[in-house]
């Protein structure tokens, strides 16, 4: 009884080990081609996405590169299975000018495409977007001054059909007129729903063109959300802070 004892005690803690093990190895297997959390800290894709706001992006959906896998060894050059986002896709990319920064924004520009902006005006090779005038947005400031505010919201409908909503917090903001940008091969323009509160490949010094290498994947469904300046761990408060309506929510 003395000798079997132990030997049952350290069969069970190598099968403990064996599991974790198991059980981490497809944790990174999950992360690295299939999806992976991301959680939004700032308000440049409002009102689409919303500052906590937590969501799986697909790490499939454009194939695969170095910055796929964790710690972002540069293993490889390129990309792996790779295809292009369309327009209108949310995507999550690893910034051109730091690339140990994720952004997210949507695909406004595709390679070769000329994309300006003209008084508040989204124009796509010379031609001004659909834009249609929708009731103000009302909450969580986007402009970020004040704790709620009313701005205009539009429905901007892009050349292949995408529709989404985008705010503009002031009239004849400092990028609501532009130079044109004309996209190079290989990369993307990418946006944020808030106009006037997102750094993005507008600001050329900051973002500019996004290359195809720097792509991580296409963000597909809200899994969590918490009000801005709440704490998720914050259990007892979720009744109150969690935005229950937006939990399972698609993002589009």
């Amino acid at each position: 009884m003395s000798v079997t004892a132990p030997a049952k005690s350290e069969g069970g803690v190598g099968e403990t080990v064996r599991v974790v093990i198991h059980a981490l190895i497809i944790a990174l297997v999950i992360r690295t081609f299939l999806f992976q959390p991301f959680n939004i800290p700032s308000g440049s894709m409002k009102a689409t996405l919303l500052v906590g706001d937590y969501l799986f992006v697909s790490k499939y959906s454009y194939g695969y590169s170095h910055y796929s896998i964790p710690l972002s060894p540069r293993l490889f050059n390129g990309r792996i299975f790779g295809s292009d986002p369309d327009r209108g896709d949310i995507v999550v990319f690893r910034l051109p000018k730091d690339d140990t920064t994720d952004y997210i924004k949507r695909v406004i520009g595709l390679p070769g495409d000329r994309v300006q902006m003209k008084e508040g005006l989204l124009y796509i090779n010379d031609k001004p977007v659909q834009r249609e005038r929708l009731p103000d947005f009302v909450g969580e400031d986007p402009c970020g001054s004040d704790a709620t505010a009313r701005v205009k919201q539009w429905k901007e409908t892009l050349p292949n059909g995408v529709s989404y909503k985008s705010l503009d917090c002031v009239d004849n903001g400092f990028y609501d007129n532009t130079n044109v940008y004309t996209v190079p091969p290989g990369h993307f323009f990418m946006m944020g729903d808030n106009r006037d509160n997102s750094t993005d490949s507008r600001v050329l010094s900051a973002v500019g063109y996004v290359p195809s290498e720097n792509l991580i994947g296409r963000a597909q469904m809200i899994f969590f959300s918490i009000a801005e300046g709440e704490q998720a761990w914050q259990f007892w408060r979720w009744p109150v802070s969690v935005r229950w309506n937006r939990i399972f929510s698609i993002v589009r």
